[in-house]
């Protein structure tokens, strides 16, 4: 991509539904930086992004990262890159903080470990409710060995 839009968004209240940034993300064919606003305090969002293999205007907008509320003048992220894609993969790595700091890996792999990640969590959470509801002993114990296997995924990556 040949640039980094900055978007600034004052708000009316602390949230904002991901949704909006979403649809902005897809109708923008470039790297986008969101600046929220509100009441003095400031987050930076930004999504993955790639180019989709439908077209060349066509993108696909991964999951959203981003930085707590912050004064302005907290709110850091540092020019680093020799051309645009470095830049705004150095701003995701900056706004994701620790979530995709794999060292050796490419932003796209750190992206794609976060996801699994999250989609273990979600199914370690979802096995620890089977567990509890669970009545027979055999069962219960059968639950648990499969939720002991899936922390353990957890913990590889």
């Amino acid at each position: 991509m040949t640039e980094v839009e900055v978007f600034e968004v004052c708000l009316s209240a602390p949230q904002l539904d991901e949704a909006v940034l979403r649809q902005i993300d897809k109708e923008i064919p470039y790297h986008i930086l969101f600046l929220l606003e509100y009441e003095g305090k400031y987050q930076a969002w930004t999504a993955y992004k790639e180019t989709a293999g439908s077209g060349a205007n066509a993108f696909k907008v991964g999951t959203y990262y981003h930085t707590g509320w912050t004064e302005k003048d907290a709110l850091l992220l540092k020019v680093d890159g020799l051309n645009t894609d470095k830049v705004y993969e150095n701003f995701v790595r900056q706004i994701a903080g620790e979530t995709l700091s794999g060292t050796g890996e490419t932003l796209k792999e750190s992206v794609e470990r976060d996801e699994r990640r999250k989609k273990l969590q979600k199914q370690i959470a979802a096995l620890q409710v089977k567990v509890r509801r669970e009545r027979q002993l055999n069962k219960r114990v059968e639950l648990n060995m499969k939720l002991k296997q899936l922390r353990r995924q957890l913990d590889d990556l």
